[in-house]
């Protein structure tokens, strides 16, 4: 019997998880199919309705759903209740589940690029759901962290929840600062440059050492990251993430290990395909 997934969100005709998740199934010989759905935020209820009543054996959330679908949910896994966002939910037993690996794929993602992370600081760039998961990630591997989010109370309610769970953070103006100088990981996590727009803000005098990582995957280098490169830093858009999250959620719904290559190689091709990934 063939599965059914999804991802939803608002906008979503960006993404390339469909094609990530339906070679992976292919490579597998999985009996499966991924497909995406465009949700705006006051059809989220009647969506998730939806998904169950066709027979969905589970989806991935994006924006601006990650914080919203937990009330509609029946469980919460110990990452995405620390979160206090869900990314991927899935149904077992009638019943909905949600999960979050969008820290756990971040870590992937950046691991190989820092001589490790206890001690070091991290600044996030947003206060959402993908900044929670990945603040929480941070956390754990021992990172200071820093949240600049264009609404300053949200910043400080993300703050407050790193020192829940027993992290060291702070919060600031979303503007450039005395943190410029002291950053080791520097984490755009707002959905600014999807559109190639300019950033808000410049960061001309970072610590050149800095690891700046935006986690839009297409434009493949946005506007931060281009000026990121100026000032002599290592730049990451959120490819990799994006493979880790998904290669993650993948083992969450099905089990087993997921074709990482494969999906990999799939997410390179739909990028050359739209002619903005070169290299």
């Amino acid at each position: 019997m063939e599965k059914h997934y999804a991802v939803i969100g608002d906008p979503i005709e960006h993404s390339l998880s469909p094609g990530m998740h339906n070679a992976g199934y292919a490579a597998l010989g999985v009996n499966a199919e991924y497909q995406r759905f465009h949700v705006k935020p006051g059809q989220l209820a009647e969506a998730v309705e939806g998904l169950c009543a066709l027979g969905y054996s589970g989806w991935n959330v994006t924006l601006p759903h990650k914080e919203h679908i937990i009330p509609l949910l029946d469980s919460l896994t110990p990452e995405a209740k620390r979160a206090g966002a869900v990314n991927t939910v899935k149904i077992h037993e009638g019943k909905r589940i949600g999960h979050n690996t969008d820290g756990a794929g971040f870590i992937r993602s950046v691991e190989g690029y820092l001589n490790g992370f206890k001690g070091k600081n991290a600044v996030l760039l947003g206060g959402g759901g993908a900044a929670k998961g990945i603040a929480l990630a941070l956390v754990e591997q021992g990172m200071n962290i820093h949240i600049l989010n264009r609404t300053r109370e949200k910043g400080i309610e993300l703050v407050e929840l790193i020192k829940h769970w027993g992290g060291t953070a702070t919060s600031g103006e979303f503007a450039p600062g005395d943190w410029l100088t002291d950053v080791d990981l520097l984490v755009q996590t707002t959905s600014v440059g999807l559109h190639d727009e300019p950033f808000p803000f410049s960061i001309k005098g970072i610590f050149s050492q800095t690891l700046v990582v935006d986690i839009i995957v297409n434009p493949k280098e946005t506007s931060l990251l281009k000026e990121a490169k100026k000032q002599g830093c290592r730049v990451l858009n959120g490819l990799d993430m994006l493979l880790y999250q998904g290669t993650l959620a993948w083992e969450f719904w099905l089990g087993g290990q997921a074709p990482v290559e494969e999906m990999r190689q799939a997410l390179k091709k739909q990028l050359l395909q739209r002619m903005f990934y070169k290299g």
